[in-house]
C-alpha cells in the first residue's frame, strides 16, 4: 500500500486531530484492560474480554489513520489546473438518466462528508469526473452500474 493519498493541510490537519484523539481513548481502554486483568480469573471475567475488544477496535482504527497520515501527500488547490475536472473543485452535474443535478466536491482523506456532497477524490465517481471539462458528457462506471453524467460548472473555493 504504497500509494499517495491526496488531501489538503486542512484535511491532513483534521485527521491528525481525530489520530491525538483516538490514541486518548486508546490509552483509557488499554487502562481498563489492566484494571479488569486485576481482578483474577480471565477466562470468565466478561469485562476483561470487553475492554480487549474494544482497545482492539480502537487499534484498528489508530494504525488506519497513521496509514492515511503517512501516505499523505499534502495538494496545494491553487496549483491544479482551472478548466477541468481535479482534486478541490466542485463540479455540478446533471444525471442524464434521471434529469436532476448533483453537486460533488472532491476532497482529500480527512475531509469527505458525503451528506453534503463532499466525496473522497480517489472514490470511482470522482474519478470518472477527473480530466473532463464543463460541457462534455461522461460515463462513470461505479459499483452500483454505470452513471452518465453532463458536467454543467466546474468551480473552486475563492474563484
Amino acid at each position: 500500500m504504497s500509494d499517495r493519498i491526496p488531501m489538503t493541510r486542512k484535511g491532513y490537519d483534521k485527521l491528525k486531530a481525530d489520530l491525538s484523539q483516538l490514541e486518548s481513548e486508546l490509552a483509557l481502554a488499554t487502562e481498563r484492560v489492566g484494571a479488569a486483568r486485576a481482578e483474577g480469573d480471565l477466562s470468565e471475567n466478561a469485562e476483561y474480554h470487553g475492554a480487549r475488544e474494544t482497545q482492539g477496535m480502537i487499534q484498528a482504527k489508530v494504525n488506519l489513520m497513521r496509514d492515511k497520515l503517512n501516505r499523505a501527500s499534502i495538494i496545494d488547490t491553487a496549483n491544479v489546473p482551472r478548466d477541468e475536472v481535479a482534486f478541490g473543485c466542485t463540479v455540478v452535474v446533471k444525471d442524464l438518466d434521471f434529469g436532476d443535478e448533483e453537486s460533488f466536491t472532491l476532497v482529500g482523506a480527512g475531509e469527505e462528508d458525503y451528506d453534503n456532497g463532499k466525496i473522497l477524490f480517489t472514490s470511482p465517481l470522482a474519478q470518472g469526473l477527473v480530466g473532463h471539462k464543463q460541457g462534455e458528457k461522461v460515463k462513470v462506471d461505479v459499483p452500483a452500474g454505470t452513471l452518465s453524467f453532463e458536467i454543467l460548472e466546474i468551480r473552486y473555493e475563492g474563484d
